[in-house]
């Protein structure tokens, strides 16, 4: 509605046509398209009947376990992972009620689970022009709860034919409805490679930066010339994947309290400065985190020649950023980088929540001492940490007027 709003008004819209979000926008009209296309679907079972048994018959016949799906969902809300046929009801109830909540759609539909599935996604770019063409795959499995927590490109599942056979796949989907401009499209891969369409986000994701690095090329720029009317400026064949990137999202929540969001002034934020290290920030020093936003509060991006370089420059960069006023996940996200599975490329979309414990920070870690420096001078007053004034020596609040000689990390 917002994006034909834009065009009635007159005004160019940066993104696809309305109709295809609309298309997109809602699953079971998406799949049905999609198999229209030939593109290879999870199975499932969708229909607009509300009746009980209908789902329960088509979950006998899917098999268990099975997913339960928001129909005009997304982000991970509106789903249920149902293991037993007895469940079902239950998960069927509570599905419709998050996504009527959330969406404003109380519709929902079966798929399949794959256990240990592999979340591979696939940029792709429309011209108004009919060219259509694919920036390869992000691989996003280490999720939480079906949320996202780090990507990465190129995917350690992939082999090259199977790399060409989804990618080519993502091409026939976008084709299926005549995109244009940038979008992704979800498959959910088996440790075997066999895939399935999941969904077509018809957008520009949170992850882009992780391609970005990988081909050289700017998206956010290649919107607008596609919306000005310009065609692509390349071909497919000139699209090339180089080396390896890698994006971890950081969050101003606590990963010992059941990642609880956190609010607070960040007194401090100070973010890595490394070479191929590209941070995109929603926050300064001085800003207030609040309840009214997602609990993101940055990105921080990595891109090195092979996937050994990459993780390791990605731990650094965790070492290097410094967060206070706010507790983050940021040692969550440095746990979870040494974690065997991940650094063997071998992580799926259930690991995390199967072996959370393992993968916490210790609660009872000893506090940094710059850490509590920041909360000793945020207790005594509202002003600023430094203070630099003409008479230092007489501002009580001012570290340039203390004689003691104390020095951070020099005792």
């Amino acid at each position: 509605d917002f994006a034909q709003a834009v065009i009635d008004a007159g005004l160019v819209w940066v993104g696809p046509s309305p109709a295809t979000i609309r298309q997109m926008g809602v699953k079971t009209t998406a799949r049905a398209l999609m198999a229209e296309a030939g593109v290879p679907l999870v199975p499932g079972f969708q229909s607009d009947s509300t009746d009980l048994d209908d789902f329960i018959c088509a979950g006998d016949q899917i098999g268990y376990p099975v997913m339960v799906k928001a129909a005009g969902g997304g982000g991970g809300k509106g789903i249920r992972i149902v293991h037993e046929r007895e469940a079902l009801p239950d998960a069927l109830e509570s599905a419709r009620r998050e996504a009527d909540k959330a969406f404003g759609d109380g519709r929902v539909f079966l798929e399949r689970y794959i256990a240990h599935g592999r979340h591979i996604e696939v940029q792709i770019l429309g011209d108004q022009q009919g060219n259509i063409v694919h920036l390869f795959e992000r691989e996003c499995s280490a999720q939480r709860r079906q949320q996202k927590i780090i990507e990465e490109s190129p995917s350690p599942l992939l082999t090259p034919e199977t790399r060409a056979a989804i990618t080519q796949a993502a091409v026939k989907a976008a084709q299926a409805v005549g995109y244009i401009n940038a979008g992704t499209v979800e498959f959910i891969a088996t440790p075997e490679q066999d895939f399935f369409f999941l969904e077509m986000n018809t957008r520009l994701q949170v992850e882009h930066p992780v391609t970005e690095f990988v081909t050289g090329l700017d998206l956010v720029r290649l919107q607008f010339e596609i919306a000005g009317g310009d065609s692509l400026p390349f071909t497919q064949d000139q699209v090339r994947q180089a080396g390896h990137a890698i994006e971890c999202r950081l969050y101003a929540e606590d990963a010992t309290q059941n990642f609880l969001p956190m609010t607070g002034k960040l007194i401090q934020f100070s973010p890595p400065h490394l070479p191929d290290v590209r941070i995109d920030a929603g926050v300064v020093s001085g800003s207030e985190i609040t309840i009214h936003y997602d609990p993101m509060i940055a990105k921080i991006i990595v891109h090195a020649s092979n996937r050994e370089q990459a993780l390791a420059k990605m731990r650094e960069a965790l070492k290097q950023t410094v967060v206070l006023g706010t507790i983050t996940n940021r040692d969550f996200l440095s746990r979870l980088l040494d974690d065997v599975t991940m650094i063997s490329g071998e992580m799926h979309t259930g690991y995390i929540d199967a072996h959370l414990a393992d993968l916490l920070p210790d609660a009872d870690q000893p506090i940094p001492l710059e850490a509590l420096i920041a909360i000793a001078f945020a207790e005594q007053t509202a002003q600023p940490i430094v203070t630099i004034t003409d008479d230092s020596a007489g501002d009580s609040f001012s570290a340039w007027g203390v004689q003691d000689g104390f020095r951070i990390g020099r005792g």
